[in-house]
């Protein structure tokens, strides 16, 4: 199963979220906050904690940060609070983008938005005006050179149900978010440990930039990716060339 080239896009954008080791570790502890608050402080019984946590290690972030976020999170701590919401809007050529944020100040955060949108040739959109063209599901990214029938029968075999390969020789395993840690458990059982593992909301088709739509499109991800209160980002663009 062949699908167009990700690698290169998937290894660009770590590198800069690497690059904002902070950033990542202020991001983590909302997410740890909230998934504690939300489903209980044990990561044996509340999987979006222990996705939270496991990330967390992979950035090199210290224990007591980790150990402090899960006891605001379960009460033991006072701290801010913080609510999810989901932005959605249009980027260059009509790119469908959605922003999930994280905020103690939903005033802040959607004048914040709407600004990035609008500065760098964007709009944003009513609730569910892009999230349509998306899926909500697990998914794990194996670098070229994976051996790729061992990690398909492991994969469909765990309840995955996708396995696709790109041209580079990237490979992506997509299964639905419940089965996200059983997954993952049976693929590293197996000995495959993906580069890059998340929930996340996946494009149903995609868009390819190049030129000068490539550049104002990737000015309007950055602005938004910069902003305090924003978590993640979805697109249905995929960004070619030197944006």
């Amino acid at each position: 199963m062949a699908g167009h080239s990700k690698w290169a896009n998937i290894k660009h954008k770590k590198a800069a979220t690497d690059a904002k080791r902070g950033k990542v570790w202020t991001r983590l502890i909302k997410e740890i906050t909230v998934a504690a608050r939300m489903g209980g402080g044990d990561v044996a019984t509340n999987p979006r904690l222990r996705l939270a946590v496991e990330k967390a290690a992979d950035a090199n972030m210290p224990k007591d940060n980790v150990t402090r976020a899960v006891q605001r999170g379960s009460g033991g701590l006072d701290g801010a609070n913080y609510e999810e919401i989901r932005y959605e809007g249009y980027g260059t050529n009509g790119a469908a983008i959605i922003v999930d944020c994280m905020t103690d100040n939903r005033v802040r955060t959607v004048a914040e938005v709407r600004h990035a949108f609008s500065k760098f040739g964007g709009n944003m959109g009513a609730e569910n005006s892009v999230s349509f063209m998306f899926t909500h599901c697990g998914q794990f990214l194996f670098a070229p050179g994976t051996a790729e029938d061992a990690l398909m029968e492991a994969a469909l075999e765990a309840g995955a149900d996708d396995v696709v390969t790109d041209e580079e020789g990237g490979i992506e395993v997509t299964c639905p978010p419940h089965d996200f840690a059983g997954v993952k458990d049976a693929l590293e059982k197996a000995g495959f440990k993906a580069d890059v593992a998340e929930i996340v909301m996946k494009a149903a088709t995609e868009t390819v930039f190049t030129g000068e739509d490539a550049v104002k499109m990737q000015k309007l991800l950055d602005a938004l990716e910069n902003l305090d209160d924003v978590q993640e980002i979805y697109t249905n663009a995929v960004i070619h060339g030197d944006a």
